[in-house]
């Protein structure tokens, strides 16, 4: 009879514990807690690696091996300001906020062509600078048009079938715009992204397919442009296919990427150990970043950023398909799709599966405005969540039941000293 009931016993044990974690992962404060989770995590994680990848870099300009990494912690304790701001405003207050802030980025993007532009980089013009501070107004955009795209979309809701109800209130007046402002700076690899985040956008609001081949010819042509016009981006193009193998040249960048990731191997070289930033890779910090994180922490540390940003398009997706509000759905799908492309462009470059662009890894990458922008857009992610029914109310009882546990253990040891 023991011997009969006791494998019982265990199963019951075990189909508990399965109940309660699926209870656990089903609770209305589970997406706002694992976006929280991820954005810190891929902060933290960018930190370190900034600090590692750009020690001798900071080294040799500063006489210092942390001023780069001090300038990003800077710039994270922003993002976090902005974070925790945009993660209180409610989802109404963002509907209507939608086009003002897609208006004022594009507004600030127009000044890279005055005096505060100064003369560009390589042709490209997509900073402003105020003093000591440098400033990328098309970081605003990206969230200006999933917010306005989601707001316009929204009250076009029962028209989205007729293409004149998305045309003219949402993609001739405003991302045209934008996204013009951005391609006349030259800045190929943002318009791509800008170009994603729109694709994203009208996708999740259900646009008939057909549209997407419609505008995909016409944007792919401007991509073509952009490339043979320029020969720069000639010359990588080249590089990736493999006509241009010159290692003191333009293929210099990728194939030491390259070199970064081989020399790591399955378990990397150590944190801290990198070869390749010792002058051999260009702006380690930035956008080959993932190389170095391949170098030090080999193909765990590979897969543990890619795990990441897969958690965070998963994170996206159940706060898109549990919400009821068309907007929050929207706007989700909008960033998710700026994140998780941006992150596959950088990534694709520094492999080798895509020519190199130039967009940093988003979070992790060295870079302020890329950095501030995105963490305000995840806050603007939190405040959906926290609209998750229950989310709300979950999260402010927590606080005042931890008071309460608090108050019952202070209780305790204070009659225990008495008592003794």
């Amino acid at each position: 009879m023991t011997s009969a009931t006791a494998p019982a016993r265990e199963t019951g044990r075990g189909s508990s514990r399965v109940r309660s974690w699926a209870e656990r992962f089903d609770s209305p404060v589970t997406t706002y807690y694992l976006l929280l989770f991820l954005t810190v995590a891929l902060v933290v994680f960018g930190l370190i690696m900034v600090l590692s990848a750009s020690a001798i870099t900071s080294l040799d300009e500063t006489r210092s091996a942390y001023t780069i990494f001090t300038t990003q912690a800077v710039f994270a304790a922003i993002g976090a300001v902005a974070l925790a701001v945009t993660s209180r405003i409610r989802p109404g207050a963002w509907k209507r906020l939608a086009v003002p802030v897609l208006v004022a980025g594009t507004a600030l993007q127009m000044l890279v062509f005055t005096p505060l532009g100064g003369n560009g980089f390589q042709g490209n013009r997509n900073w402003i600078f105020l003093g000591p501070v440098s400033v990328q107004p098309s970081e605003a955009i990206k969230v200006g048009l999933a917010l306005a795209g989601g707001a316009v979309l929204a009250r076009k809701r029962k028209h989205l079938d007729r293409l004149g109800h998305v045309v003219v209130p949402y993609l001739v007046p405003l991302v045209a715009v934008a996204v013009a402002s951005v391609a006349l700076g030259h800045d190929l690899g943002t318009v791509m992204v800008l170009g994603a985040v729109v694709a994203g956008v009208l996708f999740a609001a259900g646009i008939p397919l057909r549209w997407f081949a419609i505008a995909g010819v016409p944007f792919l042509g401007a991509v073509v442009a952009f490339v043979v016009t320029s020969p720069n981006r000639l010359g990588r193009f080249d590089v990736w296919l493999g006509r241009d193998v010159d290692p003191h040249g333009a293929a210099r960048q990728p194939i030491h990427g390259r070199y970064a990731l081989a020399d790591g191997g399955w378990l990397g070289l150590g944190l801290g150990q990198s070869r390749e930033k010792w002058g051999l890779l260009s702006e380690p910090h930035n956008d080959f970043i993932f190389a170095i994180i391949g170098e030090e922490l080999g193909l765990p540390g590979t897969l543990a950023i890619l795990a990441l940003f897969g958690a965070f398009a998963f994170a996206c997706y159940r706060l898109v398909s549990r919400s009821d509000d068309f907007f929050v759905r929207v706007v989700t799908a909008g960033v998710m799709t700026w994140v998780v492309v941006q992150a596959l462009i950088n990534i694709g470059a520094v492999i080798g599966l895509l020519p190199v662009i130039g967009v940093p890894l988003p979070l992790v990458s060295s870079g302020g405005s890329s950095l501030i922008t995105t963490m305000g857009a995840l806050g603007i992610l939190l405040s959906f969540a926290r609209s998750e029914p229950g989310c709300r109310e979950a999260l402010s009882a927590r606080p005042s039941s931890l008071r309460r546990s608090l108050a019952v253990v202070s209780g305790a040891v204070r009659s225990r000293r008495s008592s003794s």
